[in-house]
């Protein structure tokens, strides 16, 4: 006897038609205190991100109302996945869509929106509404110059907050059976909070509301102590605000909770690792803020919170242990030396390095792959030179074009090498940097890392 084959949903004519619908995971293996704690995976959906609902949503309702023509512009000011979901809606409706970023956005969300075609507008990050580079202020003056264009503006737009009452609420409380007793969210727009809420207050009046929010937004404090405080700034994407959005209802939460980025970060890498699922820096936010909540309860509740994206997003930060240590978001122990500026130590393996007899080629690949201007020579473990960028370059330009990157690095690094002991005040980078060099950093004779520019910014920046 065979069994049933399994009920699959037939094909699908449109990606479109593949938002919503997302699986629901109960989180087994983590501390929740008395409580079951379930994520939604709104990363399933086909653009990576619960974004692609309210675009959906938004596109539609300016069409209706008429003010979306064909051919039309849409312009929106995003940290990133609502500009997916306008390209992942909108391309396949024909639109135009121009996008206004902030520059803390990661680079694959801006390599995925670049590839459908959107025409991105990078702008700052660290200036606050009111200024003429403000990524929203910039979007709706942009806006307002090219014809047939709208400014789709997520942040005050009722089909918003209306996508996440009529689909992701709905589908929640079907998923866990009509019990449900708190919501977890964060607030990027305040859709998300303000369409849940909406819907649980008539649909299940005991759902409790509770907002995770990134330190040094402005919005955790405002709910928990009525006061607004000075923004500050924050490494994770797409939630916390510095402003409270049109679209954001406060009133609906009871309470919330303030994640430091850290807490995020090792959030997200803990639901991978324990659970197989790869969230972005946000769901970090979310989980940090939902394992708070449910360690706090004294009695069994059901709790839900968001997989809000997908984290191959994020690949280049949350994941990317050199980054994470540039932010000083790692928990590193710290000598009170320059080690404490080397980001890839050779000590715990993570410096990029080359062989004297590695090719040209293999020195060129391993600079593109890290992103690294200039490689330590290392011969069984010793230091015996340095290649950077001028020193390929000069190789190769005296090399007949058949033997340009088959040559070994010995030929071509630099050997007279000036260094400092890890012990060396920080002053002393300083005339290393005047001669356009690298420090080169030793404890005694091992090696252990190197210090460019930008490694003392960061080191400079995390101490300010």
């Amino acid at each position: 006897m065979t069994a049933d084959p399994p009920k699959l949903a037939p094909p699908a004519s449109s990606a479109l038609d593949l938002i919503g619908d997302t699986p629901m995971l109960e989180l087994t293996g983590f501390d929740t205190g008395p409580c079951r704690l379930f994520v939604k995976l709104e990363s399933a959906n086909p653009g990576g991100s619960i974004k692609d609902r309210i675009a959906r949503s938004m596109i539609e309702a300016a069409e209706a109302d008429g003010s979306l023509k064909p051919g039309g512009t849409i312009v929106e000011a995003t940290a990133g996945n609502t500009g997916l979901g306008l390209a992942q809606v909108g391309v396949l409706k024909g639109y135009r869509i121009l996008l206004v970023v902030p520059d803390k956005m990661s680079r694959e969300k801006i390599q995925h929106l670049r590839a459908m075609g959107v025409d991105v507008r990078i702008t700052r990050s660290d200036v606050g509404k009111g200024h003429p580079e403000y990524y929203q202020d910039m979007a709706q003056r942009l806006a307002a110059e090219i014809p047939g264009a709208i400014y789709i503006n997520q942040f005050a737009n009722p089909a918003n907050p209306k996508a996440h009452e009529t689909t992701t609420g709905p589908e929640i409380l079907t998923q866990m059976g009509g019990d449900l007793d708190a919501m977890v969210v964060g607030v990027g727009s305040g859709g998300t909070l303000t369409g849940l809420g909406r819907y649980f207050a008539k649909a299940s009046p005991k759902t409790k509301m509770v907002l995770a929010d990134p330190e040094g937004s402005i919005l955790a404090p405002l709910v928990n102590t009525g006061e607004t405080i000075e923004p500050g700034s924050w490494v994770v994407e797409g939630i916390g605000e510095d402003f409270v959005p049109d679209n954001c209802d406060l009133s609906l939460v009871s309470r919330a909770y303030t994640i430091p980025d850290a807490e995020s970060i090792a959030a997200a890498r803990l639901m991978l690792s324990k659970a197989g699922v790869l969230g972005g820096s946000s769901s970090g936010t979310l989980l940090a803020g939902a394992l708070r909540y449910c360690r706090e309860q004294t009695e069994a509740q059901r709790v839900v919170t968001l997989v809000c994206d997908t984290g191959a997003k994020y690949l280049s930060k949350v994941y990317n242990d050199s980054w994470l240590a540039e932010q000083g978001l790692t928990q590193r122990r710290l000598h009170g030396d320059l080690r404490d500026l080397i980001v890839r130590s050779a000590t715990n393996g993570g410096a990029i390095v080359v062989g004297p007899q590695d090719t040209l080629l293999t020195a060129y690949n391993r600079m593109r792959q890290a992103d690294v201007s200039q490689l330590p020579v290392l011969d069984d473990g010793r230091l015996i030179g340095l290649i950077d960028e001028s020193d390929l370059l000069e190789a190769i330009e005296d090399s007949k074009p058949d033997r340009r990157f088959s040559q070994p690095v010995a030929a071509a690094m630099t050997a007279k090498l000036d260094t400092l002991q890890a012990d060396a005040p920080l002053d002393a980078l300083l005339p290393v940097f005047e001669r356009d060099q690298v420090a080169i950093v030793l404890d005694g004779r091992e090696f252990v890392g190197l210090i460019t520019r930008i490694d003392l910014i960061n080191y400079l920046r995390r101490a300010a």
